[in-house]
Protein backbone atom coordinates (compact mmCIF):
# COMPACT_ATOMS: atom_id res chain seq x y z
CA UNK A 1 0.00 0.00 0.00
CA UNK A 2 1.45 3.43 -1.21
CA UNK A 3 1.10 6.13 1.46
CA UNK A 4 1.78 9.82 0.96
CA UNK A 5 4.84 10.21 3.43
CA UNK A 6 4.70 13.73 3.68
CA UNK A 7 1.68 14.00 5.44
CA UNK A 8 1.95 11.01 8.13
CA UNK A 9 3.55 12.39 10.98
CA UNK A 10 2.41 10.19 13.65
CA UNK A 11 1.75 7.05 14.95
CA UNK A 12 -2.89 8.01 14.34
CA UNK A 13 -2.35 9.29 10.91
CA UNK A 14 -0.08 6.17 10.23
CA UNK A 15 -3.23 4.15 11.40
CA UNK A 16 -5.80 6.02 10.08
CA UNK A 17 -4.36 5.73 6.38
CA UNK A 18 -4.53 1.82 6.82
CA UNK A 19 -1.03 1.14 6.98
CA UNK A 20 -0.47 -2.57 7.91
CA UNK A 21 2.84 -4.14 9.12
CA UNK A 22 4.52 -6.87 7.11
CA UNK A 23 7.87 -8.27 7.51
CA UNK A 24 10.46 -7.19 4.96
CA UNK A 25 10.31 -10.88 3.33
CA UNK A 26 7.07 -10.46 2.59
CA UNK A 27 7.43 -6.95 1.03
CA UNK A 28 9.95 -8.03 -0.89
CA UNK A 29 7.51 -11.30 -2.11
CA UNK A 30 4.71 -9.38 -2.73
CA UNK A 31 6.66 -6.35 -4.54
CA UNK A 32 8.60 -9.08 -7.06
CA UNK A 33 5.51 -10.85 -7.69
CA UNK A 34 3.82 -7.76 -8.83
CA UNK A 35 7.21 -6.80 -11.14
CA UNK A 36 7.17 -9.87 -12.80
CA UNK A 37 3.03 -9.67 -13.41
CA UNK A 38 3.80 -6.57 -14.84
CA UNK A 39 6.93 -8.18 -17.11
CA UNK A 40 9.39 -5.46 -15.59
CA UNK A 41 12.75 -5.94 -15.47
CA UNK A 42 14.29 -6.69 -11.83
CA UNK A 43 17.43 -7.22 -11.57
CA UNK A 44 18.49 -4.31 -14.76
CA UNK A 45 22.35 -3.89 -15.88
CA UNK A 46 23.02 -7.82 -14.88
CA UNK A 47 23.73 -9.20 -18.22
CA UNK A 48 24.16 -13.66 -18.59
CA UNK A 49 22.36 -14.43 -15.67
CA UNK A 50 18.90 -14.08 -17.08
CA UNK A 51 18.13 -18.19 -17.62
CA UNK A 52 20.66 -18.87 -14.82
CA UNK A 53 20.91 -17.04 -11.37
CA UNK A 54 18.26 -14.64 -11.59
CA UNK A 55 15.37 -16.85 -12.01
CA UNK A 56 17.22 -18.76 -8.95
CA UNK A 57 17.74 -15.43 -7.06
CA UNK A 58 13.66 -14.66 -7.92
CA UNK A 59 12.49 -18.02 -6.30
CA UNK A 60 14.58 -17.84 -3.24
CA UNK A 61 13.23 -14.00 -2.71
CA UNK A 62 9.09 -15.66 -3.38
CA UNK A 63 10.34 -18.66 -1.16
CA UNK A 64 11.64 -15.64 1.64
CA UNK A 65 14.80 -17.31 2.10
CA UNK A 66 17.68 -15.95 3.19
CA UNK A 67 19.92 -16.37 0.91
CA UNK A 68 24.03 -17.11 0.04
CA UNK A 69 25.71 -16.13 -3.35
CA UNK A 70 28.11 -18.37 -4.32
CA UNK A 71 31.03 -17.69 -6.40
CA UNK A 72 34.25 -16.65 -7.67
CA UNK A 73 35.26 -12.85 -7.33
CA UNK A 74 33.91 -10.48 -10.47
CA UNK A 75 30.72 -12.36 -10.96
CA UNK A 76 28.37 -9.56 -9.57
CA UNK A 77 27.46 -10.65 -6.11
CA UNK A 78 27.24 -7.74 -4.12
CA UNK A 79 25.62 -6.23 -7.60
CA UNK A 80 22.35 -8.52 -7.24
CA UNK A 81 22.22 -7.71 -3.45
CA UNK A 82 22.06 -4.22 -4.26
CA UNK A 83 19.61 -4.33 -6.66
CA UNK A 84 17.10 -6.19 -4.12
CA UNK A 85 16.86 -2.81 -2.66
CA UNK A 86 14.60 -1.82 -5.50
CA UNK A 87 12.21 -4.52 -4.37
CA UNK A 88 11.25 -2.56 -1.08
CA UNK A 89 8.76 -0.51 -0.60
CA UNK A 90 9.89 3.00 -0.97
CA UNK A 91 9.31 4.74 2.18
CA UNK A 92 9.25 3.23 5.55
CA UNK A 93 7.74 4.42 8.58
CA UNK A 94 9.30 4.21 11.73
CA UNK A 95 8.92 5.43 15.44
CA UNK A 96 10.93 8.50 15.70
CA UNK A 97 14.47 8.59 16.97
CA UNK A 98 14.63 4.28 17.41
CA UNK A 99 17.90 2.90 17.07
CA UNK A 100 16.23 -0.16 15.38
CA UNK A 101 13.92 0.97 13.12
CA UNK A 102 10.66 0.12 14.81
CA UNK A 103 7.34 -0.73 13.20
CA UNK A 104 5.10 1.81 14.86
CA UNK A 105 2.40 -1.25 14.89
CA UNK A 106 5.05 -3.65 16.05
CA UNK A 107 7.80 -1.66 18.23
CA UNK A 108 10.69 -4.64 19.42
CA UNK A 109 12.40 -1.73 21.53
CA UNK A 110 12.11 -0.91 25.23
CA UNK A 111 12.71 2.44 23.58
CA UNK A 112 9.91 2.12 21.18
CA UNK A 113 7.70 1.05 23.74
CA UNK A 114 7.53 3.11 26.12
CA UNK A 115 7.48 5.91 24.34
CA UNK A 116 4.26 4.80 22.26
CA UNK A 117 3.22 3.95 25.90
CA UNK A 118 3.60 7.40 26.75
CA UNK A 119 2.24 9.58 23.93
CA UNK A 120 0.15 6.50 22.35
CA UNK A 121 -1.50 7.75 18.50
CA UNK A 122 0.63 11.20 19.14
CA UNK A 123 3.81 9.06 18.85
CA UNK A 124 6.17 10.92 16.51
CA UNK A 125 6.68 8.83 13.05
CA UNK A 126 9.69 9.08 10.72
CA UNK A 127 9.89 7.43 7.09
CA UNK A 128 13.38 5.89 5.92
CA UNK A 129 13.81 5.92 2.40
CA UNK A 130 14.44 2.57 0.64
CA UNK A 131 18.28 3.33 -0.28
CA UNK A 132 18.85 3.50 3.41
CA UNK A 133 17.46 -0.12 3.87
CA UNK A 134 20.82 -1.93 2.92
CA UNK A 135 23.58 -2.71 5.10
CA UNK A 136 26.92 -4.20 3.88
CA UNK A 137 29.54 -5.75 5.77
CA UNK A 138 32.61 -7.22 4.56
CA UNK A 139 33.95 -10.33 6.77
CA UNK A 140 37.14 -9.68 8.30
CA UNK A 141 39.30 -12.12 10.40
CA UNK A 142 38.97 -8.64 12.93
CA UNK A 143 35.29 -8.23 12.86
CA UNK A 144 34.29 -8.72 16.14
CA UNK A 145 30.50 -10.12 18.18
CA UNK A 146 30.13 -6.19 19.43
CA UNK A 147 30.90 -5.49 15.89
CA UNK A 148 27.89 -7.13 14.29
CA UNK A 149 25.60 -7.54 17.57
CA UNK A 150 26.03 -5.27 20.19
CA UNK A 151 28.04 -4.45 23.21
CA UNK A 152 27.73 -2.74 27.14
CA UNK A 153 28.32 0.63 26.59
CA UNK A 154 30.09 1.93 29.86
CA UNK A 155 29.78 5.71 28.62
CA UNK A 156 26.14 5.36 27.98
CA UNK A 157 25.93 3.65 31.74
CA UNK A 158 27.81 6.53 33.24
CA UNK A 159 25.64 9.25 31.22
CA UNK A 160 22.22 7.99 32.03
CA UNK A 161 23.53 6.41 35.29
CA UNK A 162 22.47 3.25 34.80
CA UNK A 163 23.69 -0.15 36.44
CA UNK A 164 24.57 -2.35 34.29
CA UNK A 165 22.10 -5.00 35.10
CA UNK A 166 19.59 -1.72 33.11
CA UNK A 167 19.44 -3.27 28.99
CA UNK A 168 19.19 0.26 28.58
CA UNK A 169 23.21 0.41 28.47
CA UNK A 170 23.18 -1.64 25.29
CA UNK A 171 24.42 -0.46 22.33
CA UNK A 172 23.42 -1.95 19.33
CA UNK A 173 25.98 -3.58 16.53
CA UNK A 174 25.42 -3.39 12.67
CA UNK A 175 22.39 -6.31 12.48
CA UNK A 176 19.89 -5.37 14.84
CA UNK A 177 20.35 -1.84 13.48
CA UNK A 178 19.31 -3.17 10.24
CA UNK A 179 16.05 -4.62 10.97
CA UNK A 180 13.01 -4.11 8.36
CA UNK A 181 16.42 -3.84 6.40
CA UNK A 182 18.37 -5.64 3.84
CA UNK A 183 21.87 -6.72 5.51
CA UNK A 184 24.55 -8.22 3.17
CA UNK A 185 27.60 -10.04 4.91
CA UNK A 186 30.55 -10.11 1.84
CA UNK A 187 32.94 -13.25 2.07
CA UNK A 188 31.16 -14.80 4.40
CA UNK A 189 33.86 -17.97 5.08
CA UNK A 190 36.50 -15.37 6.01
CA UNK A 191 34.31 -14.58 9.38
CA UNK A 192 35.63 -16.35 12.29
CA UNK A 193 33.71 -19.56 13.36
CA UNK A 194 32.81 -18.21 16.63
CA UNK A 195 31.73 -15.07 14.97
CA UNK A 196 29.21 -17.23 13.05
CA UNK A 197 27.80 -19.35 15.44
CA UNK A 198 26.80 -15.81 16.91
CA UNK A 199 24.52 -15.80 13.98
CA UNK A 200 22.83 -18.56 14.90
CA UNK A 201 19.92 -17.62 16.64
CA UNK A 202 19.77 -14.16 14.99
CA UNK A 203 19.05 -16.22 11.46
CA UNK A 204 16.23 -18.74 13.28
CA UNK A 205 14.81 -16.99 16.12
CA UNK A 206 15.55 -13.56 16.18
CA UNK A 207 17.21 -13.52 19.57
CA UNK A 208 20.59 -11.97 20.54
CA UNK A 209 23.20 -12.48 23.47
CA UNK A 210 25.07 -9.40 24.87
CA UNK A 211 27.07 -9.57 27.82
CA UNK A 212 24.75 -11.90 29.61
CA UNK A 213 21.23 -9.99 28.70
CA UNK A 214 18.97 -12.25 26.52
CA UNK A 215 16.83 -10.58 24.89
CA UNK A 216 14.06 -10.99 22.68
CA UNK A 217 14.86 -9.10 19.75
CA UNK A 218 12.58 -10.65 16.56
CA UNK A 219 14.92 -8.71 14.17
CA UNK A 220 12.61 -8.58 11.11
CA UNK A 221 15.59 -9.05 8.11
CA UNK A 222 16.60 -10.30 4.66
CA UNK A 223 20.21 -12.12 5.03
CA UNK A 224 22.51 -11.65 1.53
CA UNK A 225 25.63 -13.59 1.91
CA UNK A 226 28.21 -13.70 -0.70
CA UNK A 227 31.41 -16.29 -0.46
CA UNK A 228 34.14 -17.59 -2.71
CA UNK A 229 34.08 -21.10 -3.11
CA UNK A 230 38.18 -21.26 -3.32
CA UNK A 231 37.50 -19.75 0.81
CA UNK A 232 36.20 -22.94 1.70
CA UNK A 233 39.51 -24.22 1.58
CA UNK A 234 41.94 -21.19 1.27
CA UNK A 235 41.32 -19.19 4.40
CA UNK A 236 37.91 -20.54 6.20
CA UNK A 237 34.87 -22.30 5.41
CA UNK A 238 30.87 -21.84 6.24
CA UNK A 239 30.23 -23.69 9.59
CA UNK A 240 27.88 -26.61 8.88
CA UNK A 241 24.95 -25.00 11.23
CA UNK A 242 24.78 -21.88 9.56
CA UNK A 243 24.68 -23.39 6.25
CA UNK A 244 21.87 -25.51 7.49
CA UNK A 245 20.14 -21.49 8.24
CA UNK A 246 20.54 -20.82 4.73
CA UNK A 247 17.31 -20.87 2.82
CA UNK A 248 18.83 -20.61 -0.61
CA UNK A 249 22.39 -20.93 -1.68
CA UNK A 250 22.64 -19.51 -5.20
CA UNK A 251 25.52 -20.33 -7.73
CA UNK A 252 26.72 -17.42 -10.14
CA UNK A 253 29.22 -17.66 -13.15
CA UNK A 254 31.46 -16.16 -15.26
CA UNK A 255 29.87 -14.76 -18.73
CA UNK A 256 29.21 -18.04 -21.31
CA UNK A 257 29.67 -15.42 -24.36
CA UNK A 258 32.02 -12.72 -25.42
CA UNK A 259 28.44 -10.38 -26.59
CA UNK A 260 27.75 -10.81 -22.88
CA UNK A 261 31.12 -9.90 -21.73
CA UNK A 262 31.17 -6.92 -23.93
CA UNK A 263 27.72 -5.58 -22.53
CA UNK A 264 29.34 -5.37 -18.85
CA UNK A 265 32.61 -3.91 -19.98
CA UNK A 266 31.08 -1.31 -22.20
CA UNK A 267 28.54 -0.83 -18.63
CA UNK A 268 30.95 -0.69 -16.45
CA UNK A 269 33.82 1.38 -17.85
CA UNK A 270 34.39 4.72 -16.46
CA UNK A 271 35.31 6.37 -19.69
CA UNK A 272 35.84 10.32 -19.72
CA UNK A 273 33.50 11.97 -22.51
CA UNK A 274 36.70 13.26 -24.39
CA UNK A 275 37.76 9.70 -24.48
CA UNK A 276 34.53 8.38 -26.10
CA UNK A 277 34.50 11.25 -28.83
CA UNK A 278 38.10 11.01 -29.55
CA UNK A 279 38.90 7.29 -29.93
CA UNK A 280 36.99 5.13 -32.17
CA UNK A 281 36.95 1.49 -31.45
CA UNK A 282 36.27 -1.21 -33.81
CA UNK A 283 33.91 -3.99 -32.99
CA UNK A 284 36.67 -6.91 -33.22
CA UNK A 285 39.01 -4.71 -30.25
CA UNK A 286 36.43 -5.49 -28.28
CA UNK A 287 36.67 -8.85 -29.40
CA UNK A 288 39.74 -9.19 -28.72
CA UNK A 289 39.46 -7.40 -25.30
CA UNK A 290 37.07 -9.81 -24.01
CA UNK A 291 38.91 -13.09 -25.71
CA UNK A 292 41.99 -12.19 -23.50
CA UNK A 293 39.68 -13.11 -20.10
CA UNK A 294 38.38 -16.12 -21.44
CA UNK A 295 42.13 -17.55 -22.60
CA UNK A 296 43.25 -16.73 -19.02
CA UNK A 297 40.45 -18.57 -17.68
CA UNK A 298 41.91 -21.41 -19.47
CA UNK A 299 45.48 -21.11 -19.54
CA UNK A 300 47.69 -23.11 -17.49
CA UNK A 301 49.65 -20.10 -16.06
CA UNK A 302 46.61 -18.70 -14.13
CA UNK A 303 44.89 -20.21 -11.15
CA UNK A 304 41.57 -21.40 -11.89
CA UNK A 305 40.28 -21.85 -8.83
CA UNK A 306 40.72 -18.03 -7.91
CA UNK A 307 38.95 -16.79 -11.30
CA UNK A 308 39.07 -13.94 -13.58
CA UNK A 309 37.55 -11.58 -12.21
CA UNK A 310 35.09 -9.38 -14.94
CA UNK A 311 36.64 -6.34 -13.44
CA UNK A 312 39.92 -6.90 -15.50
CA UNK A 313 38.74 -6.59 -18.72
CA UNK A 314 36.61 -3.47 -17.43
CA UNK A 315 40.34 -1.64 -16.50
CA UNK A 316 41.91 -3.14 -19.36
CA UNK A 317 39.42 -1.19 -21.95
CA UNK A 318 39.87 1.64 -19.67
CA UNK A 319 43.10 1.19 -20.22
CA UNK A 320 42.87 0.28 -23.87
CA UNK A 321 41.40 4.07 -24.68
CA UNK A 322 44.13 6.10 -22.42
CA UNK A 323 46.90 4.16 -24.21
CA UNK A 324 44.79 5.39 -27.47
CA UNK A 325 44.80 8.96 -26.36
CA UNK A 326 47.93 9.34 -25.05
CA UNK A 327 49.53 8.28 -28.52
CA UNK A 328 46.99 10.69 -30.49
CA UNK A 329 48.06 13.89 -28.04
CA UNK A 330 51.11 12.60 -28.79
CA UNK A 331 51.37 12.55 -32.31
CA UNK A 332 48.90 15.89 -32.55
CA UNK A 333 46.35 13.56 -33.98
CA UNK A 334 43.04 15.05 -33.04
CA UNK A 335 40.86 11.42 -33.84
CA UNK A 336 42.42 8.27 -33.64
CA UNK A 337 41.54 4.32 -33.85
CA UNK A 338 42.65 1.64 -31.54
CA UNK A 339 45.63 -0.30 -32.55
CA UNK A 340 46.41 -3.82 -32.03
CA UNK A 341 49.85 -2.48 -30.47
CA UNK A 342 47.82 -0.55 -28.00
CA UNK A 343 47.19 -3.61 -26.36
CA UNK A 344 50.43 -3.35 -24.45
CA UNK A 345 49.22 -0.64 -22.53
CA UNK A 346 46.52 -3.19 -20.90
CA UNK A 347 49.28 -5.62 -19.52
CA UNK A 348 49.22 -3.59 -16.18
CA UNK A 349 45.31 -4.55 -15.81
CA UNK A 350 46.21 -8.02 -16.69
CA UNK A 351 48.94 -8.59 -14.61
CA UNK A 352 47.17 -6.84 -11.67
CA UNK A 353 43.88 -9.26 -11.77
CA UNK A 354 45.51 -12.57 -12.26
CA UNK A 355 47.00 -15.17 -9.58
CA UNK A 356 49.63 -17.29 -11.10
CA UNK A 357 50.21 -20.85 -10.89
CA UNK A 358 54.02 -22.10 -10.14
CA UNK A 359 54.79 -21.87 -13.60
CA UNK A 360 52.85 -18.61 -14.14
CA UNK A 361 55.26 -17.52 -11.47
CA UNK A 362 58.71 -18.80 -13.33
CA UNK A 363 57.44 -17.33 -16.22
CA UNK A 364 56.62 -14.47 -14.89
CA UNK A 365 53.47 -12.02 -14.79
CA UNK A 366 54.37 -9.81 -17.87
CA UNK A 367 54.88 -12.88 -20.53
CA UNK A 368 51.90 -14.41 -19.45
CA UNK A 369 50.01 -11.51 -20.36
CA UNK A 370 51.12 -10.96 -23.26
CA UNK A 371 50.93 -15.02 -23.98
CA UNK A 372 47.39 -14.32 -23.24
CA UNK A 373 46.74 -11.20 -25.74
CA UNK A 374 48.56 -13.38 -28.46
CA UNK A 375 46.33 -16.64 -27.52
CA UNK A 376 43.21 -14.25 -27.97
CA UNK A 377 44.28 -13.28 -31.54
CA UNK A 378 44.64 -16.75 -32.25
CA UNK A 379 41.32 -18.15 -31.05
CA UNK A 380 39.60 -15.57 -32.96
CA UNK A 381 41.72 -15.59 -36.02
CA UNK A 382 39.84 -18.65 -37.21
CA UNK A 383 36.33 -16.45 -37.31
CA UNK A 384 37.78 -13.53 -39.77
CA UNK A 385 40.24 -15.67 -42.13
CA UNK A 386 41.18 -19.36 -43.60
CA UNK A 387 41.93 -21.51 -40.74
CA UNK A 388 45.70 -22.61 -40.66
CA UNK A 389 45.94 -25.93 -39.69
CA UNK A 390 48.58 -27.42 -37.14
CA UNK A 391 49.19 -30.27 -39.31
CA UNK A 392 49.99 -29.35 -43.11
CA UNK A 393 52.71 -30.57 -45.52
CA UNK A 394 55.31 -27.69 -45.60
CA UNK A 395 55.31 -27.31 -49.60
CA UNK A 396 50.99 -27.14 -49.08
CA UNK A 397 49.29 -23.78 -50.77
CA UNK A 398 47.89 -21.67 -48.47
CA UNK A 399 45.87 -18.32 -49.34
CA UNK A 400 48.93 -16.64 -47.02
CA UNK A 401 51.88 -17.39 -49.30
CA UNK A 402 51.65 -14.33 -51.13
CA UNK A 403 52.02 -12.06 -48.05
CA UNK A 404 54.52 -14.26 -46.35
CA UNK A 405 56.72 -14.37 -49.65
CA UNK A 406 56.20 -10.47 -49.57
CA UNK A 407 57.81 -10.56 -45.90
CA UNK A 408 60.67 -12.82 -47.55
CA UNK A 409 61.42 -10.33 -50.19
CA UNK A 410 61.69 -7.33 -47.98
CA UNK A 411 64.04 -6.60 -45.05
CA UNK A 412 61.35 -6.50 -42.72
CA UNK A 413 58.33 -4.36 -41.42
CA UNK A 414 58.30 -1.80 -38.36
CA UNK A 415 55.18 -0.42 -36.80
CA UNK A 416 56.01 2.32 -34.26
CA UNK A 417 54.14 2.75 -31.22
CA UNK A 418 54.14 6.60 -31.44
CA UNK A 419 53.65 6.77 -35.61
CA UNK A 420 51.19 8.82 -36.44
CA UNK A 421 47.07 7.63 -37.76
CA UNK A 422 48.98 8.73 -41.08
CA UNK A 423 51.85 7.33 -41.20
CA UNK A 424 50.79 3.93 -39.81
CA UNK A 425 47.61 3.19 -42.34
CA UNK A 426 50.35 4.15 -45.07
CA UNK A 427 52.77 1.53 -43.70
CA UNK A 428 49.54 -0.98 -44.08
CA UNK A 429 48.50 -0.01 -47.47
CA UNK A 430 52.11 -0.62 -48.75
CA UNK A 431 51.38 -4.12 -48.44
CA UNK A 432 49.64 -5.13 -50.95
CA UNK A 433 48.95 -8.95 -50.78
CA UNK A 434 47.61 -7.81 -47.16
CA UNK A 435 44.90 -5.39 -48.85
CA UNK A 436 44.60 -8.27 -51.19
CA UNK A 437 43.53 -10.61 -47.96
CA UNK A 438 41.03 -8.56 -46.13
CA UNK A 439 39.09 -7.30 -50.03
CA UNK A 440 39.02 -11.11 -50.37
CA UNK A 441 38.19 -12.34 -47.13
CA UNK A 442 36.17 -9.72 -44.96
CA UNK A 443 35.11 -7.44 -48.44
CA UNK A 444 32.24 -5.69 -45.99
CA UNK A 445 34.81 -3.80 -43.19
CA UNK A 446 34.66 -0.64 -42.84
CA UNK A 447 38.31 1.51 -43.54
CA UNK A 448 38.02 2.42 -39.99
CA UNK A 449 38.12 -1.25 -38.80
CA UNK A 450 39.99 -2.11 -41.83
CA UNK A 451 43.61 -1.71 -39.85
CA UNK A 452 42.91 -3.38 -37.00
CA UNK A 453 42.30 -6.09 -38.98
CA UNK A 454 45.10 -6.17 -40.55
CA UNK A 455 46.86 -5.85 -37.61
CA UNK A 456 45.06 -9.20 -36.36
CA UNK A 457 45.90 -10.87 -39.46
CA UNK A 458 50.01 -10.03 -39.28
CA UNK A 459 49.53 -11.25 -35.37
CA UNK A 460 47.57 -14.46 -36.34
CA UNK A 461 50.13 -15.62 -38.58
CA UNK A 462 52.78 -14.89 -35.91
CA UNK A 463 50.84 -17.16 -33.59
CA UNK A 464 50.41 -19.68 -36.08
CA UNK A 465 54.58 -19.50 -37.04
CA UNK A 466 54.53 -17.99 -40.23
CA UNK A 467 55.93 -15.14 -39.25
CA UNK A 468 58.14 -13.73 -36.73
CA UNK A 469 57.23 -10.98 -34.00
CA UNK A 470 59.86 -8.58 -32.35
CA UNK A 471 59.36 -6.39 -29.84
CA UNK A 472 61.86 -3.25 -29.18
CA UNK A 473 61.46 0.33 -27.60
CA UNK A 474 59.73 1.84 -30.26
CA UNK A 475 57.49 -0.91 -31.51
CA UNK A 476 56.76 -3.88 -33.37
CA UNK A 477 59.31 -5.46 -36.34
CA UNK A 478 57.46 -7.73 -38.07
CA UNK A 479 59.22 -10.73 -40.48
CA UNK A 480 59.48 -13.64 -42.52
CA UNK A 481 60.69 -16.58 -39.95
CA UNK A 482 63.51 -17.92 -42.08
CA UNK A 483 64.13 -15.29 -44.89
CA UNK A 484 66.51 -13.09 -43.19
CA UNK A 485 68.88 -16.22 -41.44
CA UNK A 486 68.90 -17.66 -45.48
CA UNK A 487 69.95 -14.68 -46.95
CA UNK A 488 72.77 -14.11 -44.54
CA UNK A 489 74.13 -18.18 -45.46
Amino acid sequence: MKLDHTNIKTLGELKSAGYKSRSIKDELRENLLAKISKKEEVFEGVWGYENSVIPELERAILSRHNINLLGLRGQAKTRLARLMVQLLDEWMPIVAGSEVHDDPLKPISRFAMELIKEKGDNTPIEWVHRNERFYEKLATPDVTVADLIGDVDPIKAANLKLSYADDRVIHFGMIPRANRCIFVINELPDLQARIQVALFNILQEGDIQIRGFKLRLPLDMQFVFTANPEDYTNRGSIVTPLKDRIGSQILTHYPETVDIAKKITKQEAKLDQRQSDKIYVPEIAMDVLEQISFEARKSEYVDAKSGVSARMSITAFENLLSTAERRAVLAGDTQTVVRLSDFMGVIPSITGKIELVYEGEQEGAGFVAETLIEEAIKSLFSEYFPKIDKLQRKDAQTEYDELIHWFFEGEGFDLLDDDTDAAYQSKLDGIAPLNNLIKEYRPETSKEDSYFLKEVLLWGLVAHNKLSKHRFVQGFQFKDMYGSYIRGL
